[in-house]
Formats: structure tokens, C-alpha cells, sequence
């Protein structure tokens, strides 16, 4: 078996972009007890010898991967097949008895699982290194209405958490940001680039909202504070603002060279043209429900709910205005007492009964370590009545789809861009996957992190009795 070699030392390129000037995206100070910490962190980084895995070159030599059970992505599994790239881009995928070109290099990985990276939306990755540390948390800004902020410009393309989640699999991510009624613009990367413009992968896909929840949960514990008369009133005035701020942004777009420029209304344009998506966080049947007709009423091409706990309650409703949904983390506790312990699990095959196409986030606590582990929940949702393809393409190709990169991404198809994985056992489940080899645009990824390094050294160490 031929390897590659890999050249571990390449200059950082040049970029081609402009980067944004520092803005609100930037954390002028911290607390100094989270400066004290992130300082002794990075102390005991530098102590462990720990380094993060420089990108790889542009692929040069073809590479054919064969003997491996390939699953596609689309729902189609090959035997004993073969799947071959060159200059970054796959040209063969069948079965190994079918290839008639030549490849430089031929890795065999009989018996072994090939499958589309894997690819985790709404994930605050790259925004996010240290949540006690202030200084690295930028996910989320002050104001309400701030679609302009863009998830890009903050984005740390040389995070030391992105290499741990690569190794189980996830090779692209969808970094969107946080909080407020507009958060801002996401952007879809690929986890492995010099800066966070080489990464891009589709630049600016969507504006993230939040919806105002439907209801409040109140008991004992809760502090008191308004009447539930006067939360509805602050309820209703949020939503007339929110209508408000949208017409005004669909005016501005309607004007093809307004008078002046109001950046916040340049970065909604495209929602009413289609290039952008709407992506709105939404649980609750009857927040869902206000969600997509507001939408429609302000005349939003695209509209994706994020979270969508009760969405399969309003299927009709998302089928017929052809709403998708980003589901919220399988591995979480229902939402409401009264609902099934085992609901959450159920979720992904309730939506696909109904006939909603969905993906599957990681969202929630410790949400960018733990994207890792987002194979896993595909893992559960087969156990809990979606079929095996099925939940491989609720991180794969139906991802891409709702993203907007299943031109180029989402499954191993002739054109598409070489972004793959090859797995020692099943990639879906904690037991089997062992992620052997990757590749991101044709270019072979080194699986290595600051965790395994660790380990290495600590073994090492009782190794030696110490």
C-alpha cells in the first residue's frame, strides 16, 4: 500500500479575500480572574508540547480508496467498492472490479466503512475556545437587530477543539452565532484551512433569529417579576418590532441602488432574493407555527426552522410551504415533563415519517467540543426507528441540502469535492467508529489532537513507571 507523503511545513498562503476590520465582533476586556485562567491555559498548552496539525497541501497525486463498504450518503450502499479523486474532486465511485484508470496511489481498506464527511450545522465552533475565558467566546454581540455581524470574520480556523471533533468524522460545520433576535450572518466552513476565509466553503448561506417564546414556564423557584398579562404585551410589541424591521429591510432590497447604504439592510437583502436563508430558532408547535407565516408574509424565499422540537406536531404546515428543519440535539431530555423520556430520541423518524426533510445539530451545552460526537446521535435516531441510511444522510447529504453545498458536498458522487472519510467499524456508533483515514477536498487530513497527544505522553510516562 502506497501512502502519500505529506509536507508538514508549507508558508501560509496568501488570502484572497479582505478581512473585516475589528468591530463588534471584537472582546475588548475580560474579567481578570478569566484573563489569570486563559494565561495558565495557554502555559500549560505550551508545557504539554501540544501542537495543532498544520493543514494539508492541495491534493497532487489521485488517490483511490477500494475493497471498503461504501455508503454513499443518498441512501445507496457498495459492496466492496471504490472510490477515486484527483485534484480534489471525486471521478469514480462504484465497484472496485469497475475502475479503468490509473491512480497514483491505491489504498486498500478491505473490510472497513467509507462514507461523505460528516457535517454539523449551527455550531458556535471556531467561535468558541474557552467558555470560562471571555476573551474567546465570540459567538454573540450586544443589540437585537444585528444580521451584519458575520459568523466569518470571528471564526479561528486554527481552534485546538477542531481537530478532536475531525477525528470522529465531522469534516465541515456550519458556524452560525448566538443570542439576540437577529444574531447575524453564518457561514459554512471546512475544518481544515490556514484562516477563516480559506475554510469557507459557502460564504454568508443565512441570517439566524430567534423567535419569542410562546410561553413561560413559571413555579416556585421562579423570581417574581411581570404579569402574564404584561409578558404578552412585551411579546406582541417584540413581534410588531420584528415586522417592522423586516418590511424595512424588503424596501431597501427592492431599491437596486438606495441613496445610502445601511448595512444592516444589505445583509437581509438576500433573503428576499433566495440567495440567503432564513434560519429561525423555533420549538414550540405554536412558535413553528408564527415563525413560517411570518416569514412567508414578509416574503422570505427560504425559511429553515432551528430546534424544531414540536415540528413533526405541524408537519402539514412545513410541507407545504417547503420549510426544512435542523433538528435539535437527539441526546437531550424532553422539553415538557409530560412528554415521552424517549421522545427526543424519536424526533428524527417522526419528521421523516411526515415527510420533512431534516438534519441533525449539536446544539446545546458544550456544544462545539461536543459536535464530536454528532455521529453518535445519528447512531440513535437508527436505534429509535430511522433506518440505517437514513440517519447517515441526516449528517450527510440532506445536511448539504439544507445548507446549500449538495452540489458540491453531502455525498461521494463523480464532480463533487473529495471530502471523506474512511472508518475502521461503524462511524454511527461509539463502539465502532475509528476513523482511519480523511480527506477534505482530496487533501489527506492529519487525525491527530491535543488529546491524543496527551495521551501519548501520559502512557509514555507509566510506560517508563514513573
Amino acid at each position: 500500500m502506497e501512502i502519500t507523503p505529506m509536507n508538514s511545513a508549507l508558508p501560509s498562503p496568501q488570502r484572497t479575500g479582505t478581512i473585516d476590520p475589528p468591530g463588534r465582533h471584537r472582546i475588548r476586556s475580560a474579567q481578570p480572574r478569566f484573563a489569570l485562567l486563559f494565561l495558565l491555559m495557554i502555559c500549560f498548552g505550551a508545557s504539554t508540547h501540544a501542537q495543532i496539525p498544520t493543514p494539508a497541501p492541495p491534493q497532487s497525486k489521485s488517490i483511490l480508496i477500494t475493497g471498503g463498504t461504501v455508503h454513499v450518503g443518498d441512501g445507496k450502499v457498495i459492496d466492496e467498492g471504490a472510490v477515486g479523486f484527483r485534484e480534489g474532486r471525486i471521478d469514480y465511485v462504484g465497484y472496485n472490479y469497475g475502475v479503468k484508470a490509473a491512480y497514483d496511489t491505491v489504498i486498500d481498506v478491505k473490510g472497513q466503512q467509507v462514507y461523505p464527511g460528516f457535517i454539523v450545522p449551527d455550531s458556535p465552533l471556531g467561535l468558541l475556545e474557552i467558555e470560562q475565558a471571555r476573551a474567546t467566546v465570540d459567538m454573540r454581540d450586544v443589540g437585537q437587530y444585528e444580521p451584519e455581524l458575520r459568523s466569518i470574520s470571528a471564526y479561528k480556523s486554527d481552534s485546538r477543539v477542531t481537530p478532536t471533533i475531525r477525528a470522529n468524522g465531522v469534516l465541515l460545520a456550519q458556524v452560525a452565532p448566538r443570542g439576540l433576535t437577529i444574531a447575524g450572518t453564518s457561514s459554512v466552513v471546512q475544518l481544515d484551512a490556514w484562516d477563516n476565509y480559506s475554510a469557507i466553503v459557502k460564504a454568508d448561506d443565512g441570517v439566524f433569529m430567534s423567535w419569542p417564546a410562546a410561553y413561560q414556564r413559571q413555579g416556585w423557584w421562579a423570581e417574581p417579576g411581570e404579569t402574564d398579562s404584561e409578558k404578552k404585551d412585551e411579546r406582541a410589541k417584540k413581534l410588531e418590532e420584528m415586522r417592522a424591521f423586516f418590511r424595512k429591510a424588503k424596501a431597501y432590497a427592492a431599491e437596486a441602488k438606495p441613496a445610502t447604504i445601511d448595512v444592516r439592510f444589505e445583509a437581509m437583502r438576500g433573503l428576499f432574493t433566495g440567495s440567503k436563508a432564513l434560519y429561525v430558532r423555533a420549538d414550540a408547535a405554536r412558535e413553528i407555527t408564527e415563525a413560517v407565516q411570518f416569514a412567508k408574509a414578509e416574503g422570505v424565499k427560504r425559511t429553515v426552522i432551528v430546534g424544531g422540537y414540536d415540528a413533526w406536531r405541524v408537519a402539514d404546515l412545513l410541507r407545504d410551504n417547503k420549510v426544512d428543519v435542523i433538528l435539535r440535539r437527539t441526546h437531550s431530555l424532553p422539553m415538557r415533563p409530560e412528554d415521552d423520556v424517549d421522545l427526543p430520541y424519536k424526533l428524527p423518524a417522526l419528521l421523516k415519517e411526515r415527510g420533512i426533510r431534516f438534519c441533525l445539530s449539536y446544539t446545546g451545552d458544550h456544544e462545539h467540543a461536543g459536535a464530536r460526537n454528532l455521529p453518535f446521535t445519528a447512531g440513535t435516531a437508527r436505534a429509535y426507528g430511522l433506518s440505517a441510511e437514513d440517519a447517515l444522510r441526516a449528517i450527510t447529504l440532506d445536511a448539504a441540502a439544507i445548507l446549500g453545498i449538495d452540489h458540491r458536498c453531502g455525498s461521494l458522487a463523480v464532480g463533487k469535492d473529495a471530502t471523506l472519510i474512511v472508518s475502521q467499524g461503524d462511524a454511527l456508533d461509539m463502539r465502532g467508529n475509528d476513523v482511519r483515514w480523511a480527506f477534505i477536498q482530496g487533501r489527506r487530513i492529519v487525525l491527530d489532537d491535543h488529546q491524543k497527544q496527551l495521551f501519548r505522553q501520559y502512557e509514555g510516562r507509566l510506560k517508563e513507571g514513573q
